[in-house]
């Protein structure tokens, strides 16, 4: 059976034949005491109601939508690894937070850390909620978010998580995501995957929703220097999902959008977007578990 290019419904369309007769920012977005990512915290109807449009997770893993669970995802990796001299892709595309870092502490537990020196009183609990709450709503007449170091719009959700407008603490906290104290590596081979990636001669890149504090925050983690390019929400001026980001890190890179592949750990950002950018796109956390993992499906020995 020929492999066919097609969206996720593809999967639906045969089952239903069958039946008839295949990518935070720099301050936490997402996981237990931070704020949601990229979508806001959906009632269980609406869990329901997203549920019934977006595919199942076998009809998602490992593809642009091919429904690799019906032609088989071994078979569709080997058949890349013939064209391209043993590897699947000659690119990866790394989300940042939630994916090659994490934050080192809950956001609100830093919050009200930092800020009761300045006389927040909130408890972690209500500075969760608030922070949710505003992150969710429209950032002015702007789609972007962080513009340059972002701090128009972290200001708006420092004061709104907290009551307090006070300019000393939003610059405390505002540097203090900016340090190594703040992140820490999410896999810790990483270093050592991506140089055996390298040296493979597949180019790496970071993609990531994040203001320019980016760059400082991988220098302090000492992994800058592993990406041969960043393509970065607040320097490209566009937010993933929009493919306009993903396009740009391949640019960057020198290869074509089905040459990549991205990792990441939000199903909206990472794996709609790269898909619509025409790159494929891997869930962290679901199609792939670490770094070690993402090498080999890609095929290079760690």
């Amino acid at each position: 059976m020929a492999v066919i290019p097609t969206r996720t419904t593809l999967p639906r369309l045969l089952r239903a034949l069958a039946a008839g007769g295949e990518s935070r920012p720099p301050f936490p977005r997402r996981g237990h005491g931070r704020a949601p990512r990229s979508e806001p915290a959906r009632s269980s109807s609406s869990l329901a109601a997203a549920a019934a449009v977006a595919p199942s997770e076998p009809e998602m893993v490992g593809s642009r939508g091919l429904g690799m669970e019906i032609f088989g995802v071994k078979e569709y990796e080997d058949y890349r690894r013939s064209l391209y001299g043993g590897i699947t892709h000659r690119a990866l595309l790394v989300d940042a937070v939630g994916t090659l870092v994490v934050p080192s502490q809950p956001m609100a537990q830093i919050y009200r850390q930092i800020g009761e020196k300045y006389g927040v009183e909130y408890s972690e609990d209500e500075i969760l909620n608030r922070y949710r709450k505003a992150y969710e709503q429209p950032w002015g007449r702007s789609r972007l978010r962080y513009v340059n170091d972002g701090r128009p719009f972290w200001q708006y959700i420092v004061s709104s998580s907290t009551g307090c407008s006070d300019s000393q603490y939003f610059e405390e906290l505002y540097n203090y995501y900016m340090t190594d104290k703040a992140w820490h590596l999410c896999d810790p081979n990483a270093e050592k995957v991506f140089e055996a990636l390298r040296k493979a001669g597949v180019k790496l890149a970071v993609v990531s929703n994040f203001d320019t504090r980016l760059r400082p925050v991988l220098r302090a983690l000492n992994c800058d220097h592993w990406f041969d390019a960043m393509a970065v929400s607040a320097e490209v001026e566009a937010e993933k999902p929009n493919p306009t980001i993903f396009l740009k890190a391949c640019e960057l890179l020198g290869v074509t959008p089905e040459d990549a592949v991205h990792v990441g750990d939000d199903r909206r950002n990472d794996i709609w977007g790269a898909r619509d950018a025409g790159c494929y796109a891997w869930l962290w956390g679901i199609d792939v578990h670490s770094f070690k993992e993402v090498a080999h499906r890609i095929g290079v020995k760690v």
